[in-house]
C-alpha cells in the first residue's frame, strides 16, 4: 500500500462522513415538521457504510480500501401521533403526525461524524508530512 492510498482511503471516509453529517442536518430540520396523515409525514434518514476491500479495486473506480455509501434509508421507528383537534393540519380524527426524529439522538450523530471527518483531516495532514519528511530525505 502507498502512501496515496492512504490519502484515498482518508478521502473516502470524508465523503462518507459529510453525507452522515447531511442526513443529520436534514432530519434536524425536519424534526419539528407537521402533517395530517401518516404517508406524508417525514421520516428520519440514516446512511448505511460500507467497506471498500482491496480485492474490489481491480475494477479501477475504487481506491484499494476505505468506506463509500451503500444507502440512505429511512427509520422505521414509529412516527408521533399528537391529538390536537384544532391545529389545521389535524385529521379528521383530530390528529396530527410528527417525524420520528430523535433530536438527541441526532446531535450526538452530528458530533460523531464531525470527530469522524477531523480524525480524516489528521490522517491526511500526517500521512503528507510523512511523504515530505521521506523526500527531504535525500538532501
Amino acid at each position: 500500500m502507498s502512501m496515496f492510498d492512504i490519502l484515498d482511503i482518508s478521502a473516502t471516509g470524508m465523503h462518507a462522513q459529510t453525507v452522515r453529517l447531511n442526513t443529520t442536518a436534514s432530519n434536524l430540520a425536519n424534526a419539528d415538521s407537521v402533517s395530517s396523515n401518516a404517508e406524508e409525514t417525514y421520516r428520519a434518514k440514516k446512511p448505511v457504510f460500507q467497506t471498500i476491500l482491496e480485492s474490489q479495486a481491480e475494477t479501477g473506480i475504487d481506491p484499494r480500501g476505505g468506506v463509500r455509501i451503500k444507502e440512505i434509508v429511512e427509520s422505521q421507528a414509529p412516527l408521533k401521533m399528537e391529538y390536537n383537534p384544532n391545529h389545521p393540519m389535524a385529521n379528521k380524527d383530530g390528529y396530527i403526525f410528527r417525524p420520528n426524529v430523535n433530536v438527541v439522538e441526532e446531535m450526538a450523530d452530528m458530533l460523531s461524524a464531525s470527530r469522524s471527518y477531523q480524525t480524516n483531516i489528521e490522517v491526511m495532514n500526517t500521512s503528507k508530512q510523512l511523504m515530505l519528511r521521506t523526500i527531504q530525505l535525500g538532501k
